[in-house]
């Protein structure tokens, strides 16, 4: 084949100059090609007429929007893009969060799904004694909610519990005398049962600096008491104490519930009448125990402040006019001055129950001194 000028353009050969066998499968392969090329196609009727109607009805802005351009991807198809983003951001915190309270709901505030936790509404102050036991509350102690299951979970913390009256003025004494025995007589039950100190075995010493030195043997009998525990002398006519060695204290926390009034008494006196409730939660002394027990104690005491000019006593001293205990949940006849827990595993188990069954929550009865040791119908 003669080679062409070099000058002259490449792709301008002449159908001629090809063999023909070599033309020939080259129209042949542009035959076969035609159906599955990209090449452009004559419409069908059917579709030159939806464009022409599509056409003429866009000229008269009867257009449905987006039909030349499709969906608005920027308006409709950033939204799932973004809701990817912020589920991101929070529902993976969310989970946490579920996961988290489902190990643990007491982290949720109030009680709702009814277990009888710790944090349900708390009781309102006692102004008058109640006509009837509490009902009963659901839930089993642990070391994280040790007054679950118990009335005592509605109850107040500690001294927050100790609410005082309005003080006014009576017989020879002021408002302000009057309004002193309430707070003196709020600080010995503080010290003598919520005291952290007291309640592991220590000497309540504002108890000491409160009472009058010269009430007949009141101080001697409390001294004797607390250096040699014995039924005659017994520390916890007035004190709440536990032996380190035998339990431990669960939390920092004592719940209180009751009331305090106070009246005229003889000669002038003033008498403070207390009477509460405090639920003591405690566990085995073994740090690897977790075991909870409750001991309920219920006090009744009355102080008075008696007028100088008609009793020989000390001015600004207190005076106990009654003191009285309901110890509920413990070992019976046991007189070395603590308490000792009545524990499910049989730690400090004394002698059985002899008395009736009572109820310590109870607030609606008196109690009386007895060496009668019941069993209780509830922790």
């Amino acid at each position: 084949m003669a080679e062409k000028p070099s000058g002259e353009p490449r792709g301008s050969e002449d159908p001629k100059d090809f063999a023909d066998d070599v033309w020939e499968k080259f129209v042949r392969d542009s035959e076969l090609g035609i159906g599955t090329s990209d090449a452009p196609k004559e419409p069908s009727a059917r579709a030159r007429m939806v464009t022409e109607r599509l056409r003429q009805q866009d000229a008269r802005g009867e257009t449905p929007p987006g039909w030349r351009t499709g969906p608005d991807l920027q308006g409709m198809g950033g939204r799932p893009a973004r809701r990817r983003k912020l589920w991101a951001i929070i529902g993976v915190p969310v989970v946490l969060a579920l996961a988290l309270v489902a190990m643990k709901p007491s982290l949720l505030p109030g009680d709702p799904f009814g277990t009888g936790a710790e944090s349900a509404a708390p009781l309102p102050e006692e102004t008058a004694p109640p006509s009837t036991a509490p009902s009963a509350a659901p839930g089993t102690p642990t070391l994280d909610q040790p007054f679950a299951g118990s009335p005592a979970a509605r109850y107040a913390d500690g001294a927050a519990g100790i609410v005082l009256p309005e003080a006014k003025p009576v017989g020879s004494f002021g408002k302000g005398e009057v309004d002193r025995a309430l707070k003196q007589t709020k600080a010995l039950l503080v010290d003598a049962n919520l005291d952290r100190k007291t309640l592991l075995g220590g000497t309540p010493e504002t108890v000491l600096g409160i009472l009058d030195p010269k009430q007949p043997r009141m101080l001697s009998d409390v001294r004797s008491g607390l250096r040699k525990p014995d039924k005659e002398n017994d520390p916890l006519v007035l004190f709440s104490r536990f032996d380190k060695d035998e339990a431990r204290l669960v939390g920092d926390v004592v719940k209180t519930h009751g009331r305090m009034t106070f009246e005229p008494g003889e000669n002038g006196s003033v008498v403070v009448h207390a009477d509460y409730t405090f639920v003591y939660a405690v566990a085995p002394a073994d740090s690897d125990s977790t075991e909870v027990a409750r001991v309920i104690m219920r006090r009744i005491i009355e102080t008075e402040l008696a007028d100088p000019a008609r009793v020989q006593v000390t001015p600004g001293k207190l005076l106990v006019a009654r003191s009285e205990r309901d110890l509920a949940n413990v070992a019976c006849d046991v007189h070395d001055g603590y308490i000792h827990p009545d524990f499910d595993s049989g730690i400090n188990q004394g002698p059985a129950p002899t008395g009736p069954m009572i109820d310590p929550y109870d607030r609606s009865r008196d109690i009386q001194d007895s060496d009668t040791c019941g069993t209780v119908s509830r922790t």
